[in-house]
């Protein structure tokens, strides 16, 4: 091997693992236990259920990209399997998981900001404001230079675990079980709260998939991919799991219902009032780093496929710098149509709708990850076989991505699917020009 090809392969089992991390602890886990907290202690089965559920399709994802290690990675797969028209959906529902992503790391963001001013918590007005004034001073960085909008990621990276850590350490000392009762707090059934809570937490492990990375810059990827991506995922959901049940312990669930920076009121009431602004800070910052990738990505995905002409030619177009500036400014006039039209539903209940309608785009992504691998091991291509082993793995991923489908709502799936549908009208314009 060159010298070139050795220096292209410096990505080890390490490396691949924090990818993993670091795409999937962004900001969800600063707010998702508010979305939880009206389920009660039941909700920890949501995490073990999304849990389960995002180790099988890591696997899932890990088996196909060391036979596809193509740019895309669902989508990659997608086209391969299923021709144009089904990775043209795949990748526009993808999109449109990507805006709903940004719209929710914005609340987030918000939230956590009301810590220092206050008045965002009460005027939904001067929140949405101030989250359409950082969703485009960063569109606005992004859109001049991708070295810009990546240089700003190294500030983030330690601050997004930080606090989580702290907190759950601390939490388990100060820790109630009679926040637990009733287990179930929902009027529901215990199905209905664990299917409900487990869609709002697979909105947590998007970024799963981030380690179906090009195998030509990882080092022995048929071992590593496999391997870094059970590992990231692992260590991802044993900090959800226990962060969520030392919170749960620590804040009543009246309280946790309410709040909108529950570590924050969580370091609070260990620490006292001064210990809330600094996790509100490091909560802030790594929200504000997670929103930046995101930007950054949702201006990749489009130029990705107006490159295999199934978007029109401006999505394509790049400027001095190398920045797809339309496709990023395109995607953010999206996510603050989203905003402003959700407004009415406050800040809990904006981001409890973005959850769910992120998740039924992205499911769409995985439930055909996983088709394409049921459909190679059937054909017996790509060196796949129809045995139990990949049998067991597509039927469970199936499953959990229709489970998933019905957890997510009437609204959140009208929403989702009905946007989804809207963009095939543009892929056949796309096939005829």
């Amino acid at each position: 091997m060159s010298k070139n090809g050795q220096k292209a392969k410096q990505l080890g089992i390490w490396t691949v693992s924090s990818l993993v991390v670091g795409s999937m602890i962004g900001s969800g886990i600063f707010s998702i236990p508010t979305a939880l907290a009206p389920y009660g202690g039941i909700s920890l089965l949501g995490w073990v259920f999304s849990a389960l559920g995002a180790l099988v399709l890591a696997t899932v994802m890990s088996k196909l990209s060391k036979v596809i290690p193509a740019t895309g990675g669902p989508y990659a797969y997608s086209r391969e399997a299923f021709g144009d028209l089904t990775a043209f959906i795949v990748a526009w529902g993808y999109w449109i998981s990507v805006w709903t992503t940004n719209a929710a790391i914005t609340i987030t963001f918000i939230s956590y900001l009301s810590v220092f001013i206050p008045a965002l918590a009460e005027n939904t007005l001067l929140a949405t404001g101030t989250g359409l004034l950082t969703l485009w001073s960063l569109t606005a960085l992004n859109s001049h230079s991708v070295k810009s909008g990546g240089q700003l990621q190294l500030i983030s990276t330690i601050l997004k675990v930080l606090p989580i850590i702290i907190i759950t350490v601390a939490g388990f000392f100060f820790f109630d079980v009679s926040h637990f009762t009733p287990f179930n707090k929902s009027s529901g059934s215990g199905l209905e709260a664990i299917t409900v809570c487990t869609a709002f937490c697979l909105f947590a492990f998007m970024g799963l998939e981030s380690a179906t990375i090009p195998a030509g810059n990882i080092k022995e990827p048929k071992k590593t991919i496999p391997r870094a991506t059970m590992l990231g995922t692992c260590f991802v959901i044993l900090i959800y799991i226990l962060s969520s049940a030392s919170l749960f312990g620590i804040l009543p669930p009246d309280q946790l219902t309410t709040s909108v920076a529950p570590y924050s009121d969580a370091a609070a009431s260990i620490w006292g009032e001064n210990a809330r602004y600094l996790v509100a800070g490091g909560a802030c910052i790594s929200a504000f780093g997670a929103l930046n990738a995101w930007i950054l990505i949702q201006g990749q995905l489009p130029l990705a496929m107006a490159t295999d002409k199934l978007l029109p030619k401006a999505f394509g177009k790049t400027n001095k710098n190398a920045a797809p500036s339309f496709s990023i400014i395109f995607s953010s006039i999206i996510v603050t149509t989203l905003l402003i039209a959700n407004q009415a539903k406050g800040l809990n209940g904006l981001y409890a709708f973005a959850l769910l309608l992120t998740a039924v785009t992205v499911l769409l992504s995985y439930l055909t990850s996983a088709l394409a691998l049921g459909f190679f091991a059937l054909k017996n291509q790509h060196g796949f076989r129809l045995t139990p082993v990949n049998v067991i793995i597509v039927t469970i991923a199936i499953i959990f991505s229709v489970w998933m489908f019905i957890g997510s709502g009437t609204e959140a799936n009208l929403y989702g699917l009905g946007s989804i549908a809207a963009g095939i009208p543009i892929y056949f314009w796309c096939k005829r020009k």
